[in-house]
């Protein structure tokens, strides 16, 4: 995202799909612009970017949208592309830097080093518990 590399945990992945059109909520806030009908589930947007203080990109022929369900919860992620499957060993997670901006530090787990690449990751818990109190 905006050239940094994010990570989901992948028991929480249910699909990968490319970009579709999808139904706009009118006065819904940015990180939540619409819902999607997934195979008769009704699964809210979320687009991760402003929740994260980054400009989201333009819709190009990589974004995609990440099906999650993650403690009950169905999702819909916008992002501007989906890179690979990594496994990622717990004991290599590190804390988050100090030096990060707080906003975006807030939804994240800590970071891990994979083929010299720091990679983020996702605190999916923290992002579902801001999402409800924003209802």
């Amino acid at each position: 995202m905006n050239g940094e590399i994010y990570a989901l945990p992948s028991q929480s992945v249910r699909e990968v799909m490319r970009y579709r059109d999808y139904t706009p909520v009118p006065g819904a806030p940015p990180m939540l612009p619409g819902i999607l009908n997934q195979r008769g589930t009704i699964v809210p947007i979320v687009n991760l970017y402003p929740l994260l203080g980054l400009e989201s990109p333009p819709v190009t022929r990589a974004t995609r949208l990440v099906i999650m369900a993650h403690n009950d919860v169905d999702l819909a992620l916008l992002l501007e592309a989906v890179l690979d499957l990594t496994t990622i060993v717990i004991t290599t997670i590190e804390p988050i830097p100090v030096a990060l901006d707080p906003v975006r530090a807030r939804f994240l787990r800590g970071v891990v080093q994979h083929d010299e690449q720091v990679i983020a990751l996702i605190d999916l818990d923290e992002l579902i518990a801001t999402l409800r109190n924003l209802e």
